[in-house]
């Protein structure tokens, strides 16, 4: 996925496979889906797709669609807004295993049982895209990636949908859900995950369908395992897709990171700042007094949060940011928690905003319980600190 020169592969790929009237281009030998497993990069947790196309004159060329540039314009503004443009290219096969040799990550491939026909009407779509359409398009984490789109491609070239084994075999890596399905790869990146729950709303909480587990590369290789396509020879028979899969690179160690020490991960961080805000509120209760300046770490922190989930909400095009439940709880109303504490004339105005927050909270939680979104476990103690800070300024009325 990284440190391709796009322009360079797709120079190669065009010039190799272009079709021209005056000579005959090499017949596709054989074609085969490679899966690049997880790497310890997030955005290589879920694995790498690409097809590889074999042909009569020696030539060995890998199509993949996971390609963009850390250096165009506005990228990272761009990608957090949810203009995520990917490309599809071409590069040498070598080339392309000589990356993931060197980061010691293993690579299968699943040689696909297509016809000389199909293979030829294959590589014409993906030379038709790059030279009359465009290599370039919207990429969409969990609907349109690099593991969704060879998929589109493959049933375009048999002209008839493929049907797919159901997800007894992904084991473990089987959600219910799109968040199900992330927190499975996600494993040993427990903060990536919170941040994920965090960005992402209940559209990726919707029941998947045995397709829709695809999105992931490495599901993907499991499932075409078992996959079936239309019998060239009886067109109501059907047959395999595949031929067994088999190790092309082995491990050496360059997958994900070792999980995450308990300690450190969220829910044990979180439920430690529950603790030590249960502490402080005890105190303040028993004093009758209010530690602002806690108050102002956390609110300040929870309103910067809410800027953000603004942000996705409103301004971002990325899917599932909106709606999202979680906006009840951090917002920009929190900044009024954590600064105009300090100023006499706004206690009233505080306290109000707080019975506000405490209502706010409860309606969360209600709506979690009800299924309108999940939650990570690490939220939990969160939500209870909030609510338990809000008590506090609420029964503070009485003291003045």
């Amino acid at each position: 996925m990284k440190r391709i020169l796009i322009a360079l592969c797709v120079i190669l790929f065009l010039t190799c496979t272009a079709k021209s009237a005056d000579t005959t281009r090499p017949e596709v030998e054989s074609v085969a889906l490679l899966t690049c497993h997880p790497g310890d990069e997030v955005y290589e947790l879920e694995g790498h797709t690409a097809l590889r196309f074999i042909f009569s004159d020696g030539k060995d060329l890998t199509v993949n669609w996971g390609l963009f540039d850390f250096n165009s314009p506005n990228f990272l503004y761009r990608f957090v807004k949810g203009e995520t443009d990917y490309r599809m290219g071409a590069t040498p096969t070598v080339h392309f295993l000589n990356q993931y040799s060197s980061e010691g990550r293993r690579v299968d491939q699943t040689p696909l049982n297509l016809t000389p026909a199909e293979r030829e009407k294959l590589v014409w779509l993906i030379d038709s895209t790059m030279r009359i359409g465009s290599p370039v398009y919207r990429y969409n984490y969990v609907l349109d990636n690099c593991a969704t789109r060879p998929v589109d491609y493959l049933e375009k070239a048999i002209g008839h949908p493929l049907q797919f084994a159901d997800t007894t075999a992904l084991g473990d890596k089987a959600g219910t859900t799109f968040r199900g399905d992330m927190t499975a790869f996600h494993r040993n990146y427990p903060w990536y995950q919170f941040g994920i729950d965090l960005a992402l709303g209940p559209y990726i909480d919707n029941t998947l369908t045995s397709r829709e587990h695809l999105f992931a590369p490495v599901s993907l290789a499991l499932m075409v395992d078992g996959a079936m396509r239309p019998d060239p020879e009886n067109p109501e028979a059907y047959i395999s897709l595949s031929s067994p899969r088999f190790e092309l690179l082995p491990d050496l160690g360059g997958g994900p990171d070792t999980p995450t020490p308990w300690p450190f991960t969220p829910i044990a961080v979180c439920s430690f700042f529950c603790l030590i805000t249960i502490i402080i509120s005890i105190i303040d209760l028993h004093r009758h007094s209010i530690s602002r300046w806690f108050d102002t770490i956390y609110f300040n922190i929870a309103g910067l949060a809410g800027l953000l989930l603004t942000f996705l909400i409103f301004v971002s095009v990325h899917y599932a940011t909106s709606p999202n439940w979680l906006y009840l709880w951090l917002n920009p109303l929190c900044f009024i928690g954590g600064t105009l504490i300090w100023i006499k004339k706004y206690r009233k105005a505080v306290i109000l905003y707080q019975i506000i927050n405490f209502a706010a909270i409860a309606a969360l939680c209600v709506a979690v319980i009800c299924g309108a979104q999940a939650i990570n476990f690490a939220f939990i103690p969160l939500l209870a600190a909030d609510a338990l800070r809000a008590v506090v300024y609420i029964r503070s009325a009485k003291w003045h």
